[in-house]
């Protein structure tokens, strides 16, 4: 979602006399916008008047419903979520007297977003009570970095096999070649269709460790600041131009977004990566894909070798279509060799954990019928902070969120 939807006043189209005060968060004399302090949480928030309508929502809470605040404030909360949503229940319960209630297991399910399960926080603005605020918390700050870790474990265990591969496997097979081309000089016909089909192989065991080298490769990432729309536009037209030239594609741009710091050869590997799955899985006809790019408060990641921290502000998404990633598959989804494709070597999305991981970064993703998102986050370059490296940062080994 675009922060250009940051310019809408919050509270909105309540009258001042009623509408819910945040000003205890603005000190006398420094002039803090409340909305600018509402706008910074890093959960969706909502606002609901006595009626049922919502009066105001941040960026969090357009990003989660994908909804814009021109459109969710003013709106029935009834017409966003099913009357039996344990929301209501939480309100209604603030609405008669508690002051604060909260529900873990919460499923916020809509057919625009899909089931998402959360915790909700509700709490009485005012006294008596009219307006509430309702607060939801998808993924908690620890589960996440968990998962990123897990990840890189993952990735790192690829460049593992990837060194042995390298040394233990392609001498032999080169010599496993050899042999066989010594016997076709010397054989029949009938038994040169074996030699052949011994060398073929053999050169096709040797492509795939020749793709697992670069998971190996140990030399530091160089970077730089990159702007990530023109990324997305190169690869978005190199797409079109080939695997999905009948995909429609949809952009959803913060045309006011910082640079990444990062390596702009190896973030084009990433999106088309990403890219080209979701054009496989979209349906033909009526495949659809959603890029989207925004600034958010990320998480704080640690580089090696240093007490350098690297804040990750910016978030680009690849949404698709498609029918979704099979249950089973998604603990491992990173993992090298886990496809569903017929020919696929499972090796593109490690291959994409490895470069975000190497930035820094964290990928995640969120899979239902016809709604799959890759979110990729990544750090924004700082002149001031990154001025004083010595030398190029080596990135951390393979992440996802």
């Amino acid at each position: 979602m675009a922060r250009s939807s940051a310019a809408t006043p919050l509270p909105r189209r309540t009258p001042r006399s009623q509408a819910p005060s945040f000003s205890a968060t603005a000190r006398p004399g420094r002039g803090i916008d409340p909305s600018v302090v509402v706008n910074a949480l890093p959960d969706p928030v909502l606002v609901v008047d006595g009626a049922g309508d919502i009066r105001c929502v941040n960026l969090e809470a357009q990003e989660f419903f994908d909804l814009s605040a021109a459109m969710m404030e003013g709106m029935p909360l009834a017409d966003l979520l099913p009357a039996d949503s344990p929301v209501m229940g939480l309100i209604e319960q603030v609405q008669q007297g508690r002051r604060r209630v909260s529900q873990e297991g919460v499923t916020i399910d809509t057919p625009r977003i899909g089931p998402h399960h959360v915790t909700v926080r509700v709490t009485a603005l005012g006294d008596p009570t009219d307006h509430v605020l309702v607060t939801i918390n998808e993924r908690t700050l620890a589960r996440k970095i968990d998962n990123s870790l897990t990840h890189r474990n993952a990735a790192r265990s690829v460049t593992a096999m990837a060194s042995m591969l390298a040394h233990e496997v392609k001498n032999p097979l080169s010599g496993i070649r050899g042999a066989a081309q010594l016997l076709e000089e010397n054989c029949s016909e009938s038994d040169r269709v074996l030699t052949r089909l011994i060398c073929d192989e053999a050169d096709r065991i040797v492509a795939l460790v020749n793709r697992m080298e670069v998971f190996s490769d140990q030399r530091p990432l160089e970077r730089d600041a990159v702007n990530i729309h023109t990324v997305l536009e190169h690869v978005r037209k190199v797409a079109q131009s080939g695997f999905a030239r009948n995909i429609r594609f949809i952009e959803r741009y913060d045309p006011s977004l910082p640079p990444v710091y990062g390596n702009r050869d190896q973030l084009i590997q990433i999106f088309l990566n990403l890219i080209k799955n979701a054009a496989e899985a979209a349906p033909d006809p009526g495949g659809e894909i959603i890029l989207s790019t925004s600034y958010q408060h990320g998480v704080r990641m640690a580089l090696p070798g240093g007490d350098t921290r690297l804040h990750l502000p910016l978030l680009v998404s690849v949404q698709d279509n498609g029918d979704g990633i099979p249950e089973d598959l998604r603990s491992n989804l990173f993992d090298p060799f886990v496809t569903t494709k017929v020919n696929g070597t499972g090796l593109g999305l490690a291959l994409v954990a490895k470069i975000v991981g190497d930035h820094g970064g964290v990928i995640e993703f969120d899979s239902q019928p016809r709604r799959t998102v890759f979110k990729v986050s990544l750090p924004m370059y700082d002149e001031s902070q990154i001025s004083g490296d010595p030398a190029p940062v080596r990135g951390v080994r393979g992440a996802r969120g």
